[in-house]
């Protein structure tokens, strides 16, 4: 089966598949990430060590106390609001809000005015975040769901290495035209990509790129929930955003999906449920769907130059 595992998901989902279809990549990929029973961040312990990928605030305390002073920086900027939301998006194991909260001691008066709001939908994950928050000394809260984060108060957003994990759709050109890569399964009973006719916003998206060759693969991820609530946020009430992750800064070709398990890379088709999957962020589409009269976007810029800009060295 091309070194394929016969995992609880990748059963399920080929009984799927046998049944209805072949299912489009972004569904793949979501059920591998958030499947209720059998979905990657669902139970695994999957940051550090024993897990299968090590993040920025792992490697060093300092990267999380400085995104707690940019935060209470931002928030002098609005005007000192009380009470004011301190929003993480994917917070791994609270390591980056258990450091950005200890340089917030600085500014007492900051601390006294957050509610800090994590949205997390693994159980494992939440454990870890529960025991390394349990001192924090703040009001801290978990949502399961973009639609349950507050939507009337002054709100800082922070994410890092929360976009890559959102699912991603693929089209793929072939004889002059767009086809939708979805995964199938072969007479060998293997997933497998295959090429299913293109509908819905394909060529809308399609004009935003260059002029595309034969074989250049296409992909948008599903910005519209995230967008959504942000838009959502921005004529009501004072909104800052931080978003920290790894892709490129304009349009282009190519397959990004990779799958990691163990701390090595593997085929995304592999272990489904098992390994974490992720696709490189688009940010001028993340910009472009953010924008808006009442949304100002600056960046990208390095994490070199962010951190750099804050004082690391």
């Amino acid at each position: 089966m091309n070194g394929q595992r016969a995992t609880p998901l990748a059963l399920r989902l080929k009984e799927r598949i046998r049944r209805d279809g072949p299912m489009p990549l972004a569904e793949y990929m979501q059920a591998c990430l958030t499947d209720p029973e059998h979905g990657y961040y669902r139970k695994r312990h999957a940051i550090g060590r024993g897990g299968d990928f090590v993040t920025a605030p792992e490697i060093s305390q300092v990267f999380g106390e400085l995104i707690g002073l940019w935060a209470a920086v931002v928030w002098q900027q609005m005007g000192k609001p009380s009470p004011v939301a301190l929003v993480e998006l994917g917070p791994g194991r609270g390591t980056l809000m258990k450091d950005a909260l200890r340089a917030a001691r600085t500014v007492p008066d900051f601390r006294a005015a957050m509610r800090v709001h994590l949205l997390e939908l693994g159980e494992a994950l939440r454990r870890e975040q529960e025991a390394a928050l349990a001192e924090a000394g703040v009001a801290i809260a978990w949502s399961a769901a973009m639609r349950e984060l507050p939507k009337d108060a002054p709100t800082i957003i922070v994410a890092n290495e929360f976009l890559d994990a959102l699912p991603v759709s693929q089209w793929e050109r072939i004889g002059g035209q767009w086809h939708a890569r979805h995964v199938g399964v072969n007479a060998n009973g293997a997933f497998e990509i295959v090429q299913c006719p293109a509908v819905g916003a394909v060529e809308a998206i399609a004009a935003h790129w260059p002029a595309a060759r034969e074989g250049d693969i296409l992909e948008a991820k599903a910005f519209a929930d995230l967008a959504a609530h942000v838009r959502a946020l921005a004529p009501a009430v004072p909104l800052a955003g931080l978003f920290i992750d790894y892709g490129h800064d304009d349009w282009r070709f190519g397959d990004t999906v990779q799958a990691v398990r163990g701390h090595r890379l593997e085929e995304p088709l592999c272990s489904p449920g098992e390994a974490d999957l992720s696709s490189q962020v688009n940010f001028a589409d993340f910009a472009r769907q953010l924008g808006g009269g009442e949304l100002a976007v600056d960046g990208p810029v390095t994490q070199a130059e962010f951190l750099g800009s804050l004082g690391i060295a």
